[in-house]
């Protein structure tokens, strides 16, 4: 994952691109925008962002977005990721689902649940 700085703007939210490749039965590119505030160094934040990605999935080629949300908060965090309803293009038209994320020793491990109509 490659991720821009972040920049601040006058209310104090920070801005950064984010650039990721994908691989498992998702095996592709994703790059993306993220929002954040808070201080993320004291254990109080939050994010938002939206990416695309593009590649493979379950031996469809197509695209498609996610949505997040992360908050930080008094030593717990919570991270959800969905895909984002109509965002499906090419052979992953109609994609709906989630995404859960575990971060294991500095490894991003992920499990996809979706469902096309197709």
């Amino acid at each position: 994952m490659r991720i821009e700085p972040v920049t601040h703007d006058q209310a104090g939210i920070g801005r950064m691109s984010i650039a990721k490749t994908w691989h498992g039965d998702l095996d592709g590119e994703g790059v993306g925008t993220m929002l954040s505030a808070g201080d993320p160094t004291s254990g109080a934040a939050g994010y938002v962002a939206v990416e695309t990605v593009e590649g493979g999935l379950g031996g469809r080629h197509g695209s498609f977005a996610f949505q997040q949300l992360g908050v930080m908060y008094d030593g717990t965090q919570e991270l959800r990721y969905q895909v984002v309803p109509g965002s499906g293009a090419g052979e992953l038209t109609g994609i709906t689902g989630t995404l859960e994320l575990e971060i294991v020793g500095g490894e991003h491990r992920y499990v996809l649940t979706y469902s096309l109509d197709c």
